[in-house]
């Protein structure tokens, strides 16, 4: 086999293949259908401050080549996750990362700074696709100003290796990255989701509860790679990408595109081995062009 191993800002991953938050639980639902320990991360479902509901249903829906949720980032909140969670996951010999979401800095450092007592938990990466409840809602992830105030929060608060997941729903994404590196970022992922809507034109009204919804899978793939080719070239940290990865061929795109590492996410719905099926998949690329390690392809991509 050739040497997939990867290393994202101090984290050692036994190959570039992660799970995508909120597609695959906390791991432990995936467990009957794969070896955990088979894949190099994990990133388990968004965790916040406090308990949320999430929102009302529905919240998903199919559409050409992909699907829209607005979720709501339902879960029971970080001190449950660390009481109840942490010590069913702090075992499996792999990354296990927890994604933190939040309504304000504040919010965001706390949650953080909870995780960091954790010491299974190599890494987080932050959500900040989140709305700023002190700026009438706007995302923390469109302006670099707002980006860069949540990130710096973090940074103080959280020792370990810092993921920034950027949002592709902004003008420049490239700025968006240089700001959140400046503020501290070990490494950036991208894209989350992209916002689009559903209409029912029986009813003539929304599908969704709150009428938009993230889109994910194939149809956001070709802005996927577009953004990850654009933030590897213009920043100094790893890169990992993700948007509509649904075999190894779409994950070698985004290694070539500069990523160091890809996440899965709508495929695991649609087949829960595809992680295991992708990291072989990458492995015979490299035997078949003659690399003995995926270092060789990433940012291979000749222009």
């Amino acid at each position: 086999m050739a040497d997939l191993s990867v290393n994202i800002a101090g984290m050692q991953m036994k190959n570039p293949v992660m799970t995508a938050s909120g597609t695959f639980g906390y791991g432990l639902e995936y467990a009957d259908f794969i070896n955990l320990e088979d894949i190099g991360g994990i990133i388990v479902k968004g965790t916040t401050l406090k308990p949320r509901e999430g929102n009302p249903y529905p919240r998903m829906v199919e559409t050409a080549s992909g699907m829209l949720n607005c979720v709501g980032l339902q879960n029971k909140g970080v001190d449950y996750f660390c009481e109840n969670i942490y010590p069913q996951i702090k075992d499996i010999q792999t990354n296990m990362i927890v994604n933190v979401s939040g309504s304000c800095p504040e919010d965001y450092a706390e949650c953080a700074a909870r995780i960091n007592e954790l010491e299974r938990i190599p890494a987080i990466e932050l959500n900040i696709s989140c709305p700023n409840v002190k700026q009438g809602g706007m995302a923390f992830g469109v302006t670099p100003e707002g980006a860069y105030s949540v990130v710096k929060a973090v940074r103080e608060a959280y020792k370990k290796t810092l993921i920034v997941k950027l949002s592709p729903n902004v003008t420049s994404v490239v700025d968006i990255a240089r700001s959140v590196v400046d503020a501290g970022a070990d490494a950036l992922s991208l894209i989350n989701t992209l916002m689009g809507m559903a209409i029912d034109i029986e009813k003539r009204r929304p599908i969704l509860s709150i009428a938009t919804g993230g889109l994910s899978g194939p149809a956001v793939k070709p802005v996927a790679l577009r953004m990850v080719w654009q933030v590897a070239k213009a920043v100094q940290v790893p890169v990992i990408g993700l948007g509509g990865i649904m075999n190894a061929d779409d994950a070698i795109e985004f290694l070539l595109a500069g990523a160091s590492a890809i996440q899965i996410g709508t495929a695991n719905f649609i087949d829960p081995t595809v992680t295991v099926k992708v990291a072989q998949g990458i492995n015979d690329y490299l035997e078949r062009h003659g690399c003995k390690s995926v270092s060789e392809i990433i940012g291979a991509l000749e222009d």
